[in-house]
């Protein structure tokens, strides 16, 4: 989740793509989102989808329609409507 968050303050310093690249599709989808699924729901899957959540850069929502969310993040809110 700290290598998430250190990818991802890097949004606005290099290309948008490149970023969203290796935080998003690279370790979330590969890797966090293994871990969470295993993760026996409860308390401490939701703190981790929270800390998860609180690392994306806002600005990626802004230009969204309501009730959708960017193609790399597709998995990660099946799991959290699950």
């Amino acid at each position: 989740l700290q290598l998430l968050s250190n990818v991802l303050l890097w949004d606005g310093i290099v290309q948008e793509d490149a970023v969203r690249d290796l935080g998003l599709s690279k370790l979330l989808n590969r890797y966090l989102l293994l871990i969470l699924l295993n993760t026996a729901p409860g308390p401490d899957n939701t703190e981790k989808c929270k800390k998860v959540v609180a690392c994306l850069p806002e600005r990626w929502f802004q230009d969204l329609r309501s009730g959708s969310t960017l193609p790399e993040l597709l998995n990660f809110c099946k799991h959290l409507l699950q």
